[in-house]
């Protein structure tokens, strides 16, 4: 759940949005504070144009139900009823083709990165998902039986690998349920997948 004062910035609570579809779903409710007070809005038909302007900027288009609540005979609170989406992962555009995508890590929504954002896309059609056991999985998997967790770059520098194939390797490796992605502002860690 996300608590707005207003839609004062329209972008940012989209991209709470797409978080929450592209994670397990969430509400957002315009009209209470931070701090949990309710003030509400005095206009909320503003703060839902504002906000229909700025999720016309989300692609795939996003699924959502709003529902406005009266908290008094002048004052109103908009939810936003967000659902996981079947259609993920969802993009904002931010000034022409510039196109940035979120996920929901406890209570934060942060940018995802290239390869949670193709999880995310292949998760959607996953089959049988096959690959190779060779000599960069195995360190891969004795590093971690040792570190517990490793970054892309780290994976990379340590195998001596360029970036985008150490990035093909664990993407694989975590559609293949081996691995764990955890998203991370500062770069996404990966760790054994515990049964």
């Amino acid at each position: 759940m996300e608590f707005k004062r207003k839609a004062a910035f329209p972008e940012k609570i989209a991209r709470e949005m797409i978080a929450f579809a592209n994670t397990k779903g969430g509400i957002v409710l315009i009209g209470i504070g931070d701090d949990g007070t309710i003030p509400g809005l005095k206009h909320p038909e503003d703060d839902f144009h504002v906000m229909e302007n700025a999720l016309k900027k989300v692609r795939p288009s996003l699924l959502h139900h709003v529902t406005l609540i009266p908290i008094s005979s002048t004052r109103s609170v908009i939810q936003y009823e967000i659902p996981e989406s079947t259609r993920k992962p969802h993009y904002i555009f931010m000034g022409g083709k510039i196109k940035e995508s979120f996920v929901r890590v406890d209570d934060k929504s942060i940018k995802a990165s290239r390869e949670l954002r193709e999880i995310v896309r292949r998760r959607q059609r996953m089959k049988n998902i096959r690959f190779h056991y060779g000599e960069h999985e195995k360190f891969l998997m004795e590093y971690l039986d040792q570190k517990k967790v490793i970054t892309l770059k780290e994976f990379a520098n340590l195998c001596g690998l360029n970036k985008l194939y150490a990035s093909r390797k664990l993407i694989l490796l975590v559609l293949a349920n081996v691995l764990n992605i955890i998203p991370h502002e500062n770069g996404d860690l990966y760790a054994v997948k515990v049964s």
